[in-house]
C-alpha cells in the first residue's frame, strides 16, 4: 500500500529564514520536508540558493536585487525591520503558522505576532515558541526548559526550578506552566 498526501497551499508552516549560521542541515531538511512557502533575506537566500533550496519571497527594499532563481517575489520591508515586514505579510496573508530559522533571537520583533500566527523560532540550540496558560507537554526526565518573557506569577508542575528563569523536568512525563499574562516565550533544547 502507499500513501499520497496532498499538500495544499498554507497547510504547512511557512519557514522565514533569517539565518542559517550553525544551523543543522538535518533539521533544515525535517523543516523543507512539505515544502512549504520559503521567505527570507538577500543574504541568506544566496546561501539558501547554494543548497538547492526553492525560495518563494524574499525580504528587501533593492527592486533591483539580483535573484538567483527564477519566481522569485519580493516582499518589501517599507518602515517595518525584516521580521516585521515577513511576519505582516504572513497574518495579512492568512497564514495559520510559520517556522522561523534566526541566528540571533529579538523576541520583541515577534511579541506582537504571538496571537496572531503560530510562531516557533529555531536558532542553533532552541526551539522558541510562545504558550498559553494551562499549557503542558511531555519531556523526558532531565530536559531544560526556560522562561524567556517575563511572568508575575508562575506557577508550574513536573519542573524543578533552577533558577534565573530556567528549569528541569523531574521525570519522565508532562509538565506544565500556569500564569496571568496572555502568553510567555519559551524554550527548550534541541536535541
Amino acid at each position: 500500500m502507499s500513501s499520497h498526501h496532498i499538500v495544499r497551499e498554507k497547510q504547512e508552516p511557512a519557514l522565514l529564514v533569517l539565518g542559517i549560521d550553525n544551523f543543522e542541515e538535518e533539521l533544515l531538511g525535517q523543516l523543507l520536508e512539505w515544502s512549504p512557502t520559503v521567505i527570507t533575506t538577500p543574504d541568506t537566500a544566496e546561501k539558501l540558493n547554494s543548497f538547492g533550496i526553492k525560495i518563494d519571497w524574499i525580504i528587501t527594499d533593492d527592486d533591483g536585487a539580483v535573484l538567483a532563481q527564477s519566481d522569485v517575489k519580493l516582499i518589501a520591508a517599507g518602515n517595518s525591520n525584516i521580521t516585521q515586514a515577513a511576519l505582516n505579510f504572513l497574518t495579512v496573508n492568512n497564514y495559520p503558522a510559520v517556522n522561523v530559522i534566526a541566528d540571533e533571537l529579538e523576541l520583541s520583533d515577534f511579541l506582537p505576532y504571538a496571537d496572531k500566527i503560530n510562531l516557533v523560532i529555531f536558532n542553533a540550540r532552541q526551539k522558541i515558541y510562545p504558550v498559553i496558560s494551562g499549557f503542558s507537554k511531555w519531556k523526558p526526565a532531565g530536559e531544560q526548559i526556560e522562561v524567556l518573557s517575563k511572568t508575575k506569577a508562575l506557577r508550574f508542575s513536573g519542573l524543578k526550578d533552577n533558577g534565573e528563569n530556567n528549569y528541569q523536568t523531574i521525570a519522565d512525563g508532562f509538565f506544565s506552566l500556569q500564569f496571568e499574562e496572555p502568553f510567555l516565550v519559551i524554550a527548550e533544547a534541541l536535541n
